[in-house]
């Protein structure tokens, strides 16, 4: 459970995340940064709820993909499994672009900061920044493969000793320095640095916690791994949603405490990140120098968990045929320890693509946090939405339930939250007449892949595509769950894990059946 919960969290990189997303925040004030972040965490809660109540049912690493399939009706299951696989697979790309992203920007601001502000990068410095990132994570998923597990550990304990660091050092820096803001301006003085109503300034402000508290369902994915999953998953889930809003609740108080009241000049700050101008006020140069250094640190390790989980997705879509070129992807690396190595430089390439945004202008730029968002909300809701409309009656509660009396309000909830948070995702923040370069792209991105995918599927993969091929231990399901999948013929074998990166290279198979279906290589 313990495990479970951390590779949540070191995904997530909670103080880094917030650094990363800060600019959407203090826009709406400091009651918009603390009660934003306290709200949007009580409904991402209940959406943790929803997913806890599928994970501990039907444990299995196919997660949302294959929930999808099971729960949907009959004429639906194939297109909307197909839909959702691409979100996620969209939703886990833009994350890692976005996470690269942020580092890139908190690497030029230390840059900045040692050289007293006398160096601006431009965006191309940005992009060379965030590609290079992207390479070097791409090198490192390659060749660390064995290790990974124990990494997670160091990722967990660095982003505690960050998150403790700051929480003590602004204060006190601040009080030495100057006088901290009071409770009054903490908790009720608003603003609307925006260009929309204060109202919708305020629900933007909401796209920093959705951003940051988005790597739970790793712990979905995490299913095959973990022991006793229908636990692990459910309270890995809730344990590491709850930690960072109770946490992050605390950061943002602190952080609203400390911040320059003139807060136009904390967002225009020559060194590129707000945080970075937070840290100067308080602790000095040499002191966020540190701490900035260190928060990029945490920042790129964030970038290369989630591109493991992008790739693992990506390898498994493509084993099902659904991806482009998936005969290519789908092959396993015996030479690297038997990792999805094809699939890996594949979500690099496309990340690589999508963060030519950065070329366009900071706002344009924004666009890859919201398509993680968008991607990934469209990606939770989906199951829990065909649970509640065709699938209930095959819901089988695990040891974790919410109760008949709440399990469905509680999944309403959840669906009608995600759908929210979609729409905020595809606004500007300049608005309501952006032009290209404070044009949220997201609307444009996520639209062509949905468009696309459901195009590509009624086009040509509805003649083949029969849904997820995982692998499933027989333990996590119930009889009744098995009698009713072999009555629906849901294409899905009953039997060992399957995962890549196994240590039993020669274990790696597929389960439709098809010769050489498991793509092991030498390469």
């Amino acid at each position: 459970m313990i495990e479970v919960f951390g590779i949540a969290f070191s995904i997530m990189g909670l103080l880094p995340s917030i650094a990363s997303t800060l600019a959407f925040s203090i826009p709406a004030g400091p009651a918009g940064m603390v009660w934003g972040w306290f709200l949007a965490s009580m409904f991402i809660f209940v959406v943790a709820l929803a997913m806890a109540d599928l994970g501990s049912a039907m444990p299995t690493s196919g997660g949302l993909y294959w929930w999808t399939h099971y729960f949907a009706s009959p004429k639906t299951r194939n297109a909307l499994s197909f839909l959702v696989g691409y979100s996620n697979t969209l939703g886990l790309v833009g994350g890692l672009c976005s996470i690269d992203y942020g580092f890139a920007l908190m690497f030029c601001s230390v840059i900045v900061i040692a050289r007293d502000g006398e160096w601006t990068p431009s965006n191309g410095v940005v992009y060379a920044v965030f590609l290079a990132c992207v390479l070097c994570h791409g090198i490192l998923a390659s060749t660390l493969s064995k290790v990974m597990g124990k990494l997670q550990t160091v990722f967990v304990v660095m982003n505690l000793i960050l998150i403790a660091a700051t929480i003590i050092a602004l204060p006190v820096g601040k009080h030495r320095s100057s006088e901290r803001n009071d409770a009054k301006f903490i908790f009720t003085h608003t603003e609307n640095l925006t260009t929309w109503p204060t109202g919708w300034a305020f629900m933007l402000a909401w796209l920093s916690p959705i951003w940051t508290i988005g790597g739970f369902d790793s712990c979905v994915h995490m299913s095959e791994e973990a022991a006793n999953a229908a636990k692990a998953v459910p309270y890995g889930i809730l344990m590491s949603v709850g930690s960072c809003w109770i946490l992050g609740f605390f950061i943002m108080i602190v952080l609203a405490a400390c911040i320059n009241p003139d807060l136009e000049a904390v967002l225009g700050s020559a060194y590129g990140q707000p945080m970075a101008q937070i840290y100067y006020d308080a602790i000095g140069k040499k002191g966020t120098l540190g701490l900035m250094s260190l928060l990029f640190i945490v920042q790129f390790l964030m970038g290369l968990s989630i591109l493991v989980a992008a790739s693992r997705q990506s390898w498994a879509f493509s084993r099902d045929g659904a991806l482009p070129f998936s005969g290519f992807f789908r092959s396993i690396s015996k030479r690297f320890g038997y990792i999805p190595l094809r699939a890996i430089w594949g979500c690099v390439f496309l990340a690589a693509i999508l963060g030519l945004l950065c070329l366009i202008a900071p706002a344009a730029a924004a666009a890859l946090f919201s398509l993680a968002v968008a991607g990934n909300n469209l990606a939770w809701g989906t199951p829990i939405f065909c649970r509640v409309v065709w699938g209930n009656h095959k819901f089988i509660p695990g040891p974790f339930y919410t109760g008949d009396k709440f399990s469905k309000p509680i999944a309403w909830l959840a669906i009608t939250f995600l759908v929210f948070g979609i729409t905020l995702a595809m606004f500007p923040s300049g608005g309501p007449n952006p032009t290209a370069e404070s044009m949220n792209y997201t609307v444009v991105i996520n639209s062509a892949v949905w468009g696309g995918a459901l195009l590509y599927y009624f086009v040509d993969a509805r003649k083949w595509f029969t849904g997820p091929k995982t692998t499933v231990e027989s333990q996590v399901l119930t009889l009744e769950q098995q009698a009713v999948m072999a009555a629906e013929g849901v294409g899905l074998t009953v039997g060992e894990k399957v995962s890549p990166g196994s240590e039993h290279g020669k274990d790696v198979k597929e389960s439709s059946g098809e010769k050489n279906e498991s793509g092991v290589d030498s390469a």
